[in-house]
Formats: structure tokens, C-alpha cells, sequence
């Protein structure tokens, strides 16, 4: 877990002056609270896929098993959550590299919103600005996003990257969406081994799981050029993929 270096655990007050009390892992904006862990699993699936610890004889590794994890909550336990939660948790991640250099340069964003609200749209373009590339999962819908889109994967913007979910055999998932304008590859998200809620494992499906394996690969690709812009790192991505039958269109 990424530890804020501005913060004293426990002690009540804003150390780091960012308006957070206690944001020592990251924050709970659905709950207002310092305490950013999941109720369901879902964040510490996806974080696993992103940065589980290697060559440890536990468990699985992730792509990235040197990266940082700043765990940014949005939703309470029934999956209900707020646009300005949404927004908020974005904004965090800009303002601490902007105002506290803090280096996050990836944002793995297994979610969907309803509807093309611009604030977000806007949320994510300044976090762009700001030299972090947004991750998000395509949808599990089976639907084609140039028809139908899906937000926020489906914000047309230079720092997002729309990921759709592949299988062992590199067959495109039954339930993934897709889009020839509006999702850019896929990535393995059919049972994934990765990390649980009480220290198990075991496979988690769905777009929800391609996208943090993307958002993974971002990260080395900082860690190798740490001053890469994000058009670099997007590109690099597109570049790095093999064309394969069943992503075709």
C-alpha cells in the first residue's frame, strides 16, 4: 500500500493540510472517512492484479509487484455511489501529485457511472493534464460502445484507455464489450487468480479484472521512463499489443 508520507496515523488532524484527515492509504469518499477499505472484494481483487507482492511463496504476484497502491473508495457496500464521490476521488489523486508530489501516474478505474456527466469527463482531462493516465474497464454488457456508450470508459479523451477483457485462448470474452472508436484493447479478465478479502484467492471475471492488468503494465512503463508523458505511455501500450483474430473491429 502507498503510505501518505504527510500524514501521522491515528492522530486525528490533517497533517498534509490536502483537507483529508488521516488519509494515510488513500480515503473513503462514500463514507467520508479515512478508512478507503473494500466491503466486497472487488477493490482488493483488482488490486492484486495490479501490485500483489512476488517471489514470497504466497498467493500470486501482480503485474507490478513494485507499485504503489492508493486505495480511492467511491461506493458503499451496495454499489451505490455519487457522481461528486466519483469526481472527488479523481481530483485526490491529481491534487497529490500536483500539490504534494506524490507520484501516481496511473488510475485503474474498474466502474461504471450513468450517463456522460461532463464533470467527470473534466475530472479525468485535469488528471490527464497532470501526467496520470486513466485505466478503465469496458463494460460487461456484450454491447458495442461506438452504439452504446459506456461511461467512463467511454470518454473520448487523451488519457483514457478503454480495455476490454480477453480469455486464455486470447478469445475476446463472451460478456465484454467492445467498440472499433471507443475501446483500445483488451487484456485477460476470465478468471484471474488474484487476491481476497481475508487473505485467499481465487478467479475474478470480467472487465473489471483486464483493466487493473493494463493499468499494471502503465505503471512499469512509468517506473521505466519516469518522465514519459502520458501520450507516450498510451502509446506504447497500443504499440506493445499483438493483433489477434478475435479483437478484430
Amino acid at each position: 500500500m502507498w503510505v501518505n508520507p504527510g500524514e501521522i496515523a491515528g492522530d486525528g488532524l490533517d497533517n498534509d493540510g490536502n483537507g483529508y484527515i488521516d488519509d494515510v492509504y488513500g480515503y473513503d469518499f462514500a463514507n467520508n472517512d479515512s478508512d478507503p477499505m473494500d466491503d466486497d472484494g472487488h477493490g482488493t481483487a483488482c488490486a492484486g492484479i495490479v501490485a500483489a507482492s512476488a517471489n514470497n511463496s504466497i498467493g500470486v504476484s501482480g503485474i507490478n509487484w513494485g507499485a504503489k497502491v492508493m486505495a480511492l473508495k467511491y461506493a458503499k457496500t451496495d454499489f451505490v455511489a455519487s457522481t461528486a464521490d466519483v469526481i472527488e476521488a479523481i481530483n485526490y489523486a491529481t491534487m497529490m501529485r500536483r500539490d504534494y508530489g506524490i507520484n501516481v501516474r496511473a488510475t485503474s478505474n474498474s466502474y461504471g457511472i450513468f450517463g456522460n456527466s461532463q464533470a467527470v469527463a473534466q475530472a479525468i482531462q485535469t488528471s490527464g493534464e497532470e501526467g496520470i493516465i486513466y485505466v478503465a474497464s469496458a463494460g460487461n454488457s456484450s454491447t458495442n460502445n461506438d452504439l452504446g456508450p459506456q461511461y467512463p470508459a467511454s470518454f473520448q479523451l487523451p488519457n483514457v484507455l478503454s480495455v476490454a477483457a480477453t480469455t486464455r485462448t486470447d478469445a475476446k470474452a463472451s460478456f465484454s464489450s467492445d467498440g472499433a472508436n471507443s475501446v483500445h484493447l483488451g487484456a485477460p479478465g476470465v478468471d484471474v487468480l488474484t487476491t481476497r478479502l481475508g487473505g485467499s484467492y481465487s478467479g475474478f471475471s470480467g472487465t473489471s479484472a483486464a483493466a487493473p492488468m493494463v493499468a499494471g503494465v502503465a505503471a512499469l512503463l512509468f517506473d521505466y521512463a519516469p518522465y514519459a508523458s502520458v501520450d507516450q505511455v498510451w502509446n506504447a501500450l497500443l504499440d506493445g499489443t499483438d493483433r489477434i483474430p478475435s479483437m478484430a473491429g
